[in-house]
């Protein structure tokens, strides 16, 4: 069955496409590819609840946590998932099976998500804040084990020019449960709108880690030679002396660090409508909404185009957001009219998503496509430990600006894109078949 639908879904007759992975590997390409799916699902899916641009915003603001701390969730999350993974390579490489690297970092997700459920139903203001702070953290060690995992156990389990559409489709079918999930936020909003109600939705995204984790431990996934050398070979020092001896892997990571305005501005524009329109969960059902269309939309066209052309996914993807964001710069400063309506923010949420899914798709399918073996897992563990110190210095410059304009952030993150856009396009193709 796996694998007839598989053939279905990326256009395979007899001969089976096997790049850049082994003969056993191959043979279990289609079980792997579905059950990479429905784990990414619910992980994406818990994600989305518990996504500190909506949900997170919007329990902090309930619990009446400072703007500041609210500008610092998103910068904390992807950061702290980042910074530790050039670490934590070294680790990974000496495992010849690593997928259970995966597991235990899904279920330490639950644990702490859990807990800022917890936290959101038995305190309020600023310490309530910084306990939401603390548990992200918590949960973004935990996401850095999992990130890094993922990628290099896709890279041994998935060939090449099939990576692009897992993801697709990943994104795609957890955009609808994601719908869904808004339809019942919007449809509870009318009954109840409290504290309790945005924790309940925080429990039921920690509980999706632990039925990810559980289909992610069914991946057949065959042991590599793990890597041979010196603990000094092996060493931080070691890995980022690839930014000065690999040319193309130095331009990806310049490149990557300008495409985060796509990311980092969505919760100013969750705030820019809380400001001008309102704070129900009304509202914040039509953002979730929102994200879950685009991701529906979107997510197979990135996918199928970055197995073409990863680099030019990536420079589209961020023009859009740049453009979107420079826009709601000169909307919301000089049209008060125009600030109020309360249809403009889901819409610019939504195309904010289609272009932050397509940043996302190509970046990823860019680094694993690059790489092979170890200098995969150190091409991802690099560049998402530099990413993740960006982050930090961006978001704490992007809180700051924040107390005196919050699209003034917008502005400013999107001039970057701009760049971002110039750079992803003079990346080199690495979507070519050996």
């Amino acid at each position: 069955m796996f694998e007839k639908i598989y053939n279905f879904l990326n256009g395979e007759g007899a001969e089976r496409v096997c790049t850049d992975i082994t003969e056993d590997a191959c043979e279990q390409v289609p079980e792997n590819f579905f059950l990479s799916i429905l784990s990414s699902v619910f992980s994406k899916l818990g994600d989305t609840l518990s996504n500190p641009k909506t949900v997170l915003t919007w329990l902090m603001t309930y619990v009446h946590a400072p703007v500041y701390l609210i500008s610092l969730i998103v910068p904390i999350r992807e950061s702290g998932s980042m910074i530790p993974q050039i670490a934590l390579a070294k680790h990974l490489n000496k495992r010849p099976v690593k997928k259970w690297f995966w597991v235990v970092g899904a279920v330490l997700q639950f644990l702490a998500i859990a807990a800022v459920g917890l936290i959101g139903m038995s305190f309020k203001g600023v310490l309530a804040g910084w306990l939401i702070i603390l548990a992200i953290v918590l949960y973004s060690l935990a996401r850095s084990i999992s990130s890094l995992t993922s990628k290099d156990v896709m890279g041994k389990t998935i060939p090449k020019t099939r990576r692009g559409r897992l993801n697709g489709y990943t994104v795609a079918v957890s955009g609808i449960l994601v719908l869904l999930a808004g339809l019942f936020i919007m449809y509870k909003s009318k009954r109840t709108d409290s504290v309790t109600f945005y924790s309940g939705i925080v429990f039921f995204a920690s509980a999706t880690w632990l039925i990810a984790a559980l289909i992610y431990s069914r991946i057949k996934e065959f042991p590599s030679d793990p890597v041979a050398g010196s603990d000094k070979k092996n060493g931080v020092i070691s890995r980022l002396r690839l930014l000065k001896t690999d040319t193309k892997f130095r331009n990806f990571v310049i490149a990557r660090s300008l495409l985060l305005c796509s990311g980092l501005t969505a919760p100013y524009y969750v705030l820019l409508a809380q400001k001008y329109v309102g704070n129900t969960s009304y509202l914040l059902g039509l953002f979730i909404i929102s994200n879950g269309i685009a991701d529906i939309i979107s997510a197979p066209i990135w996918g199928k185009q970055a197995d073409k052309s990863s680099k030019n996914v990536m420079t589209t993807s961020v023009l859009i957001a740049a453009s979107l964001g420079i826009l709601t710069f000169f909307i919301i400063s000089y049209f008060d009219m125009v600030r109020t309506m309360g249809w403009i923010y889901p819409v610019a949420f939504f195309i904010l998503g289609i272009a932050h899914g397509g940043v996302r798709l190509g970046r990823k399918t860019y680094v694993v496509d690059m790489g092979t073996g170890s200098d995969r897992t150190d091409y991802v563990s690099v560049s998402n430990s530099l990413i993740g110190i960006i982050l930090l210095f961006t978001g704490g410059l992007s809180a700051l600006i924040s107390l005196f304009s919050i699209q003034g952030v917008i502005l400013f993150l999107s001039l970057f894109g701009l760049l971002g856009a110039y750079r992803s396009y003079h990346l080199p193709n690495v979507e070519k078949e050996d």
